[in-house]
């Protein structure tokens, strides 16, 4: 009774199917950006009193525009790690 069992389990082992291969599908996935939070820096128009004479303000407002800029490039290289 014993081989009749052994071969009956061999030969239903036969009739199994194989194993479906795999399927691999690449979808886009959104992922939270991890850029470094870029600081305000403190504008040279902040530091300005109403009794400063015209030629500091203007030089305080040239600063400024430096500031900005250089401020826009640092916020810009953060936006453009998270692309």
């Amino acid at each position: 009774m014993k081989p009749l069992w052994g071969l009956s389990v061999l030969l239903l082992a036969g009739c199994t199917s194989t194993a479906p291969v795999p399927l691999e599908v690449r979808i886009p996935v959104a992922v939270p950006c991890r850029a470094p939070a870029v600081e305000t820096p403190r504008f040279a128009t902040a530091e300005l009193r109403p009794a400063d004479d015209l030629q500091s303000k203007v030089r305080a407002l040239l600063a400024e525009r430096q500031q900005h800029l250089a401020y826009e490039i640092r916020l810009r290289a953060a936006l453009d790690a998270c692309r």
